[in-house]
């Protein structure tokens, strides 16, 4: 199959442009031909694209700002589609009265809606019964890089200081900046630094939690991090964190659970099916949460120990690339269906 792949334009370290990449390397290992390409706001480019690779099957990530362009273009008119939602589409488009229409029509012309957050299906069934036969649950790969780079060595962090990381773009639904303030009484209590990295994608937001970064000593942002090397990253730490109030699925949770890598996370259901809590970490559902399991964290090693354990991941690469694989020949085989005069009567 000729598959074509849409994301939004966002920087390469951001989880929709990593789960492309991730999904284009596993179908290509079982002898698929596939293209990414990103969507601006207008669909000519993203037509021509499509003109000239003659894709078999359209997968879009995002249902808004992939799968609104995607609609504009003339092909959308016969390829099959396939939608993957974020967690921008699910916890918040659907509720943004300028969003919800264009996703609702996305997810209506589509032939299967992919969810990689089994808890989202749920909720997706129950909310659009009359969606159910075209939905999936694709459960990701973990699929780390080969590179190396030395967090603590980069910014002379010793290895006796407890390091948390909150590996997350800049933008306000990370909680970048409110993770900081919340941090200030873990900080002066212990002997530990909070590294943030990620990617900047709202301007302003990076600029006023910047501000408040330097006036803290313990704070670190390190920037924008290949995913190459997010593994000896996330191996650097003592615990991951993550602070956003939605996620669709956080690849990065999933990741340091597979490390055996401690983590602290905001009670929210894109967390919950990233890891084990209980078992990969804890979760806390306000800032008092927050500071007193930080702190129990940070004072002692035999808990962070308790966390360890690490997860096997759900899916292989090819586990992952053979369930896309299933779903999108199931599409075709509809399109010629129907394409063709139908069966006899």
């Amino acid at each position: 199959m000729r598959i074509l792949i849409v994301t939004p334009r966002q920087p390469r370290t951001t989880g929709n442009w990593q789960a492309a990449s991730r999904q284009q390397k596993g179908l290509e290992s079982l002898g698929h031909t596939v293209r990414i390409v990103e969507a601006e706001e207008s669909g000519s480019d993203l037509e021509e694209i499509a003109e000239h690779f003659a894709p078999d099957v359209v997968n879009v990530l995002h249902a808004y700002r992939s799968g609104n362009p995607w609609l504009a273009c003339r092909q959308a008119q016969y390829l099959p589609l396939a939608v993957t939602l974020t967690g921008t589409d699910v916890n918040h488009g659907l509720d943004n009265p300028e969003q919800r229409t264009t996703i609702l029509r996305v997810l209506a012309k589509a032939e299967a809606v992919i969810t990689i957050n089994s808890l989202t299906m749920e909720s997706m069934a129950r909310n659009y019964p009359e969606w159910i036969a075209k939905l999936h649950h694709v459960a990701p790969a973990v699929d780390f890089g080969h590179g190396f780079w030395d967090l603590r060595g980069q910014w002379n962090i010793p290895r006796r200081t407890v390091l948390f990381l909150h590996p997350a773009g800049i933008r306000p639904v990370k909680g970048n900046r409110e993770l900081l303030e919340m941090f200030e009484r873990v900080a002066c209590a212990h002997q530990c630094v909070l590294v943030f990295c990620g990617p900047i994608l709202d301007e302003a937001y990076a600029r006023e939690f910047l501000k408040t970064l330097r006036e803290r000593t313990w704070a670190i942002y390190a920037g924008e991090v290949p995913a190459e090397v997010m593994r000896s990253v996330l191996g650097a730490a003592d615990v991951v964190l993550n602070n956003s109030c939605s996620e669709g699925f956080s690849n990065t949770l999933h990741e340091a659970a597979c490390l055996g890598v401690p983590i602290l996370a905001r009670n929210i259901p894109g967390n919950l099916v990233a890891f084990e809590p209980g078992r990969q970490g804890l979760t806390y559902d306000s800032p008092e949460d927050f500071v007193r399991h930080a702190l129990n964290l940070a004072s002692h090693p035999e808990v962070r120990r308790r966390f360890s354990w690490p997860m096997p991941p759900s899916y292989s690469l090819l586990g992952e690339a053979r369930q896309l694989e299933k779903i999108y020949r199931a599409l075709t085989r509809q399109s010629a269906w129907i394409q063709s005069s139908g069966p006899p009567l």
